[in-house]
Parts: C-alpha cells; structure tokens; sequence
C-alpha cells in the first residue's frame, strides 16, 4: 500500500478531499528583500509578529563600518559588493546579506547585521 498525503486523497465518489484547515496567521510570509546598493530606498512591513514594525532595506548606499583596531564606528560608502557566500546566484547578482564582503574606503568589510529583517547595514572591517 502506497501512502498518500492527507491533500491528495480521494473521495469514495471519486472527488478530492480538501485541506483539513486554513492558513494559519504566524504561516504567512512574503517574499524576501533582495538589497542592492544604491540610494536609500526601504520597505514598512505595518504588522509583524507581536505588533512590531520590521523595515525592509531594498538598496543601501551607505554602512555603519566598526573598526576594531581604533574602536569606533564611522558612516562610509559601499564602493561595491566583492562577495557573497550565502549564495552563487546572489554573489553574481551583487545581493547583500549576513556575512557579505563589500569594499569601502576603509578597506574590505563584512556585513554582520540582516537588511531584509532590519532595515540597516552594519559591518565590520575584516581587511584595510
């Protein structure tokens, strides 16, 4: 015997059975923010889980660069994305994430906040 998922099975008069609930509100989602660089474009998602506000980065032209050797922090334009690890297609596609590289005046960076989840950049310095 072949088991089936509860979906696909069928009536004895032969239709289909339906879904046995709806979607559930925490199930929803959309579509992930793909952020690029360029000028300052974000996205207000109105209601998230627990009434919270998330802003959603498109493209970012500046980031909030930690230099570890002088401790402190400065504001600094991305010169360009060098490379993506979390994904071949977002790498040929220049696509921030988590754990990008990208060239600043500064010298090489690594991206350490989530842009699409967060609606900013944060990076610390790795190489100058």
């Amino acid at each position: 015997m072949v088991l089936k998922q509860s979906n696909d099975l069928k009536k004895p008069s032969g239709g289909r059975k339906g879904s046995s609930r709806k979607t559930r509100r925490y199930e929803l989602g959309g579509y992930p923010i793909l952020t690029t660089v360029g000028e300052k474009d974000d996205k207000f998602i109105e209601r998230g889980r627990g009434g919270n506000v998330k802003i959603k980065l498109s493209k970012a032209k500046f980031v909030n660069l930690a230099i570890p050797e002088k401790k402190t922090t400065v504001k600094t334009e991305i010169i360009e994305v060098v490379k993506n690890p979390a994904n071949v297609d977002y790498d040929r596609r220049k696509i921030i994430t988590k754990g990008t590289i990208v060239r600043t005046k500064f010298g090489l960076a690594q991206i350490t906040s989530r842009p699409g989840q967060n609606g900013l950049l944060n990076a610390i310095l790795i190489k100058s």
